[in-house]
């Protein structure tokens, strides 16, 4: 706890000198209230959560739906505004230390999904383990797979990430990309299209 306090003051300092005091304090009251709302989820999921510090900021919020659901955060992870994050049946998601997640952004796991440390999410990304399962409406709804992401992964905007994928550490997912498969490590990921018009006069 000692060096955690320590970490917190060193970081206050520095952000006044870089940001001047009062934009320092404004941030960082900022980021008080979002670890007081991820303490208050905490206290709502204690049986599902198990956790550090993070901050869920404004309008963010974690949604379980089972008891056997699990969520296990690391230290300093950081939710912006407006994302959702839903676990249900056995799922299982673990999100590494300092790993930033940006506006917007919605993570849905039923089975398995990890996050590797220092990832950062950028805006409106979606990351899904699973599928419904339109072709057989008879069986179950919904098809369970997994997503890992490894360590130090850059995810750009408005990237999908659907189930079945693994992303290698060190690895840049490009802005738009709909990604399924094996990523390999140290690569930049993405997704060819083409410019197609069509007159519709025609």
């Amino acid at each position: 706890m000692i060096n955690i306090l320590k970490k917190i003051f060193q970081t206050l300092v520095t952000e006044s000198r870089n940001r001047g005091l009062y934009f320092a304090v404004l941030m960082n009251l900022s980021h008080l209230i979002g670890v007081l709302r991820g303490v208050f989820y905490k206290l709502i999921y204690f049986r599902n959560i198990n956790c550090s510090i993070f901050a869920l900021q404004t309008k963010s919020r974690i949604e379980v739906f089972n008891k056997h659901s699990k969520i296990n955060i690391g230290k300093f992870v950081f939710v912006r505004r407006n994302t959702s994050i839903r676990i249900d049946f056995n799922g299982v998601l673990d999100i590494g230390e300092k790993v930033f997640i940006n506006d917007n952004c919605n993570i849905n796991c039923i089975n398995k999904i990890s996050i590797g440390k220092n990832t950062k999410i950028a805006p409106n990304v979606s990351i899904n383990d699973h599928d419904h399962n339109y072709k057989n409406i008879e069986d179950e709804h919904l098809i369970k797979g997994e997503v890992k992401i490894g360590e130090n992964v850059w995810i750009g905007s408005n990237v999908v990430i659907l189930r079945d994928t693994f992303i290698g550490d060190n690895t840049v997912i490009a802005a738009g990309s709909v990604v399924k498969g094996n990523i390999p490590s140290n690569t930049l990921f993405v997704n060819k299209r083409e410019n197609v018009c069509i007159n519709r006069t025609s």
